[in-house]
Order: structure tokens, then C-alpha cells, then sequence
């Protein structure tokens, strides 16, 4: 599988999030989540209406730092996989992006991720 470098582990903060522009070619951009040394990665694009999740860039997590929320209608999503556990898209989830972490500290994800 062909993969593209995302960005450092670092570029994350931890207990935060990041949003990735589209690759070229790609309909959508990315966002990741940091807990620790995990990183779980989602295309950016709610299951409901299919706008993207931030208000701002960077801004996918609520206040308290738990959940995914989308700005524009207040669905919350579980980090590790993407569920929706509250609004108009429950039982729905987010399309998730495998990323992997290399021994550099890189994140990593496939090539065509958000097409």
C-alpha cells in the first residue's frame, strides 16, 4: 500500500487535534486526534451532511477534550472509532483513516486516504 507522511507525532499536541488540508486529488481533507502515542485519523466530513467537523482550523474536540463534535450541528463522536453517540447522525460513524506511527515519530497514512 501507498502511504503519504501526514506529519511529526509532535505536530499533534497531545489530547488535541489537527486538520490536513486535501491531498491533491482528494475530495476531503483529514483530521487526527492524539491520545498519547496513539493518533486516530478521520477524513473530514460529517456522516450527516457531509460538511467538514471544525469551526476553526484545528478544532474538532469539545471543551473537555472527549469527544469529536461537528460545528455545524453539535454530533458527538467517540475518538477511538469514529461513532456518533449523539445528534441527528447517532449510530452513524466518521470514515476512518488508518494511520501508523514510524520509529521517527512520523505519522503516516494511506495515499488515497480522503478520496
Amino acid at each position: 500500500m501507498s502511504e503519504r507522511r501526514l506529519c511529526a507525532l509532535a505536530d499533534i499536541p497531545d489530547g488535541g487535534s489537527k486538520g490536513f488540508a486535501a491531498a491533491p486529488g482528494a475530495f476531503t481533507g483529514l483530521f487526527a486526534v492524539r491520545r498519547g502515542a496513539q493518533v486516530f485519523a478521520y477524513v473530514n466530513s460529517c456522516p450527516h451532511v457531509g460538511l467538514p467537523l471544525d469551526p476553526v482550523p484545528d478544532r474538532f474536540l469539545d471543551a473537555k477534550g472527549t469527544h469529536i463534535l461537528c460545528s455545524a450541528h453539535g454530533a458527538r463522536f467517540r475518538v477511538e472509532d469514529g461513532e456518533c453517540v449523539a445528534g441527528p447522525c447517532y449510530g452513524e460513524a466518521l470514515e476512518a483513516v488508518v494511520a501508523r506511527i514510524d520509529a521517527d515519530g512520523g505519522v503516516w497514512v494511506p495515499k488515497n486516504a480522503g478520496m
